[in-house]
């Protein structure tokens, strides 16, 4: 489901997100009323016409009674009417457009396959055929519909195509972890042009963003509500399409967010380490936003002179630690006492981890 789908059914905030589905359902149950009125009333007229003697006092009773009844039980059918489109809406909106498509396909089969099966029932006698022929169409429509959505991934790869949230390519689909929110680069991509296309994020995401929010460490409430503030930015975004992936009874938010990025041919975006090890061993794409940040920082080499403030005591004896203007973490032997001053320093190793680069330096 879409934000931007619900997006554009609901709009950003809460007042658009009742009013419209509201409207459409009123309108829905006067528009069932409207036609129960309207079957009573003639239902009514008829009625009053052909018992007895025909006069205008009870044809007009008979009209009334018959609008008033068609009011009532136009409002009550018209509201459960709409409780059952609401419902499949629903429904709809947690299955992906592969499924339906391939379900759809299947029933049509299942129901050609009754087509062709049911020509020599015909020669029994009719009640027999035609209950028969009944059941064929009921079960083998309904087999059909099953297997295609069961299967749906295995029948778009045999006429090799790939089924997608939205869009052409693999890049143009992303689902976003809890942790790349927090981290909120994925803004920063999104503003510059880096990332684009259609974004998926699941409904336990922002469960889990909503339940750090509400912790009482202040730490990790001001991390939730970060990650919270990164969604609606998001929604904010015009070059993607944020889009809302209901699912419930979720107890491992990593595995449904790998089953959700593999079902919709999506890349997954994550600062989770070990998250993005699973998802590559699974063959999905995980663009790495520590490697994406190391590329576009500006290059340090052994020997580099540079300037850093001094900010705490590293891991080790004597160790300071600083950092550059884009984040870098540097790490100066033998500088404990100059922790608080901007000191001169010469680069004499560089070493790249998996979350990052760390420069190691000695005062000059």
């Amino acid at each position: 489901m879409s934000w931007r789908t619900r997006d554009r059914e609901t709009g950003p905030g809460p007042s658009g997100e009742s009013r419209r589905p509201r409207a459409a359902g009123g309108r829905l149950v006067e528009f069932v009323r409207l036609i129960f009125v309207i079957l009573f009333a003639a239902a009514g007229y008829i009625v009053a016409t052909r018992m007895g003697q025909a006069s205008t006092s009870r044809t007009l009773v008979g009209v009334v009674l018959g609008i008033s009844t068609g009011f009532v039980l136009g409002g009550v059918l018209g509201r459960q009417t709409v409780s059952a489109v609401t419902s499949v809406e629903q429904q709809l909106r947690r299955v992906p457009a592969a499924e339906i498509v391939a379900g759809a396909a299947g029933l049509i089969a299942g129901l050609a396959t009754a087509a062709l099966l049911s020509v020599p029932i015909f020669r029994l006698p009719p009640l027999a055929a035609w209950t028969s022929v009944a059941f064929m169409y009921v079960v083998l429509g309904y087999v059909g519909y099953r297997v295609g959505r069961t299967k749906h991934a295995e029948l778009f790869d045999l006429i090799g195509l790939t089924p997608r949230a939205a869009g052409v390519a693999r890049g143009e689909v992303s689902v976003i972890d809890t942790s790349a929110l927090i981290d909120g680069r994925v803004v920063d991509l999104v503003t510059t042009g880096f990332l684009s296309g259609d974004l998926l994020i699941h409904s336990a995401v922002l469960r889990e963003l909503q339940t750090i929010a509400d912790s009482s460490d202040p730490k990790r409430r001001g991390r939730g509500r970060r990650g919270l503030d990164a969604v609606a930015e998001l929604q904010r975004a015009r070059t993607v399409d944020v889009h809302l992936v209901e699912e419930d009874g979720v107890f491992d938010v990593d595995a449904a967010l790998v089953r959700l990025a593999r079902d919709r041919g999506a890349s997954l975006i994550t600062a989770d380490h070990n998250l993005s090890k699973v998802a590559q061993a699974l063959s999905v794409p995980v663009p790495n936003l520590n490697q994406l940040a190391a590329a576009f920082r500006t290059p340090v080499g052994i020997g580099d002179e540079l300037r850093v403030e001094l900010v705490k005591n590293g891991r080790e004896h004597g160790q300071a630690v600083g950092y550059l203007e884009d984040g870098t973490m540097v790490v100066v032997e033998q500088a404990t006492d100059r922790i608080g001053a901007e000191v001169p320093i010469q680069v004499r190793n560089v070493i790249q981890t998996a979350t990052g680069r760390m420069v190691f330096a000695t005062l000059q």
